[in-house]
């Protein structure tokens, strides 16, 4: 799983006209599925995002995470997360997973987040959206579950 994590004081995402997802402060997460993803990823992206320590306590360090906060977040599955643009000018996306196999792990990852008390709106799987958001510092990071698992490198 891959996920660009914005640090926002409010995001919203609308499908056909309608808000169908909005938060103030906290995360706006668009997430991306592999095809050989699975829940052990859902679980490793979750808590490593619910304990990202991002947000600035009274020092302006970052030393405190959605869950210190109390902020919520906004998931919107996006499979282009996974564009292949190697060689052409189209992208590929034959690495994203289809939706047969993302749209219960991106339902999974929403209500793993959940189980961390974190309030969770979200986008429509596979609908045209527009994503509106406010980005906090800016503040933007991204994570792959399979970089996760890898060792740290060391000097």
């Amino acid at each position: 799983m891959r996920a660009v994590i914005q640090r926002v004081t409010e995001a919203s995402v609308t499908v056909a006209g309608q808000v169908v997802g909005a938060i103030g402060p906290g995360l706006l997460i668009l997430l991306g599925v592999n095809q050989t993803d699975t829940r052990d990823d859902v679980a490793l992206l979750a808590e490593k995002i619910a304990h990202l320590r991002i947000f600035s306590d009274e020092e302006g360090k970052f030393n405190l995470s959605l869950l210190d906060t109390g902020g919520a977040a906004l998931v919107v599955s996006q499979f282009t997360l996974y564009a292949d643009t190697r060689k052409g000018r189209r992208p590929s996306f034959t690495a994203a997973a289809r939706p047969e196999i993302a749209a219960p792990l991106v339902d999974a990852f929403t209500t793993a987040l959940r189980t961390y008390g974190i309030p969770v709106a979200t986008g429509v799987f596979g609908a045209m959206m527009q994503v509106a958001l406010v980005n906090d510092g800016p503040v933007t990071i991204v994570m792959d579950s399979a970089e996760l698992r890898l060792p740290r490198r060391v000097k």
